[in-house]
């Protein structure tokens, strides 16, 4: 009798236990963050930790809800939810073998359990196993035709498989039934853009980029330098790449050093020269939309000037950053101030994310920070001294500038 009640209460332990781990499970996300091209990013200095206030819970260390798991569907074999979530957790240990058999179990005690299907679906999926992934994906959709996830991801195999007809159907499907759905608006318009329909990639390809898909805001930079399905306009090209970087997309600030190289490199005609820096001058005055309040002098003048003017340190720094890295000569003048004496109390002196921007500047040609990055290193501000290096960085100076500056740094 004492046994009897002991196995009873450990089950409604066990229960309990289990229940928590669901909860955690349908409520937690996954996050993935850049890294690339930190120079550019927003303010980095709180790192964003996942808390109740934005919905998200801690999950249980993968193991340990493995072996509940487990201990679970040994104690309770015909509930399928507890099969299916034990397929979730071994998916992340990364057994797919046992994942599938654990969703074929739960869709033999459950037939009609489309959600189940999609599950079977998605783990053929991982496993390039195209053909039973598209059958099983097709019944998940027949038994619940209104899962968006289903259709999203059948578009998937059907591109793996090569009929691109059918996967821009399931793309659309996914879209007519979410259309707040920013990956099957970004995958819809890359087999757009392949098939020759370019205004119409181009929309989906800006309705992904402003919901956030790095990759979206890349190839809408694209588009726009290259006029695909959309006026060409390098302004609006490099304002996408710069919003792509901010995300983390290296591609992005590789498009965006050669534009520079392009601009800076010797030989260039003088006509297209003044093109390009004309597409530059023009992203940075699109910066100024954020700030419609506040009037300009000219069409060169630095808003990051404007803002440390006005004591609006930390947005003038980012905004800095930006127009240095379009090759805006004021605003190089002004951070290199900055890197020197700081701005207290949110910015120290000798700041490593403004040397980076230098950094980045000087070596895809730009004469003015060559010129502050060879009196950074002559004189040894934040880092040791270097005559070496910052005469290595005016080699490529007419011989004239070169001599005056490098008796002014005196390394003569």
């Amino acid at each position: 009798m004492d046994e009897s009640v002991s196995m009873h209460q450990g089950l409604i332990v066990l229960l309990l236990m289990v229940s928590t781990l669901l909860f955690s499970s349908s409520s937690s996300h996954a996050h993935s963050t850049g890294e690339h091209a930190p120079l550019l990013h927003g303010d980095t200095s709180e790192s964003f930790e996942p808390s109740s206030e934005y919905g998200f819970n801690a999950r249980a260390d993968t193991v340990t809800e493995l072996g509940i798991l487990r201990q679970a569907v040994r104690l309770l074999p015909n509930v399928p939810e507890y099969r299916l979530n034990l397929a979730d957790a071994l998916l992340r240990v990364g057994d797919l073998d046992a994942a599938i058999e654990e969703c074929r179990a739960a869709i033999r005690l459950q037939q009609d359990d489309g959600r189940a299907y999609l599950q079977l679906g998605l783990l053929f999926s991982a496993k390039q196993d195209w053909r039973t992934a598209a059958s099983a994906l097709t019944k998940a959709i027949r038994l619940e035709p209104n899962l968006p996830h289903a259709h999203y991801s059948l578009g998937h195999v059907h591109y793996s498989l090569g009929d691109m007809t059918a996967a821009v159907q399931s793309y659309r499907q996914a879209l007519e039934l979410y259309p707040h759905f920013p990956d099957a608006h970004y995958r819809l318009a890359l087999l757009l853009r392949v098939i020759g329909q370019t205004q119409e990639a181009a929309h989906h390809m800006e309705a992904a980029a402003i919901h956030g898909v790095p990759q979206a805001r890349f190839f809408l930079g694209n588009a726009y330098k290259d006029g695909q399905g959309v006026e060409k306009n390098l302004g609006l090209a490099i304002f996408w790449w710069m919003q792509a970087i901010e995300l983390g997309q290296q591609t992005a600030y590789d498009s965006l050093s050669k534009l520079r190289r392009q601009t800076l490199a010797p030989g260039l005609p003088t006509q297209r020269r003044v093109e390009l820096f004309k597409g530059l001058q023009s992203y940075r005055t699109i910066l100024w939309n954020d700030y419609p309040d506040m009037s300009r002098v000219s069409d060169r003048q630095s808003l990051g000037k404007v803002l440390l003017g006005q004591g609006r340190g930390e947005d003038a720094f980012w905004v800095l950053i930006k127009e240095c890295a379009t090759l805006g000569e004021e605003a190089h003048t002004e951070l290199a101030a900055l890197y020197e004496a700081g701005l207290f109390p949110s910015l120290k002196p000798f700041d490593k994310r403004i040397l980076a921007c230098f950094e980045s500047t000087a070596a895809d040609g730009f004469v003015p920070a060559k010129k502050i990055l060879a009196r950074i290193y002559a004189k040894g501000l934040g880092l040791d001294t270097d005559a070496l290096k910052a005469k290595a960085i005016l080699k490529d100076l007419p011989k004239q500038e070169t001599e005056s500056l490098l008796n002014e740094l005196g390394l003569r």
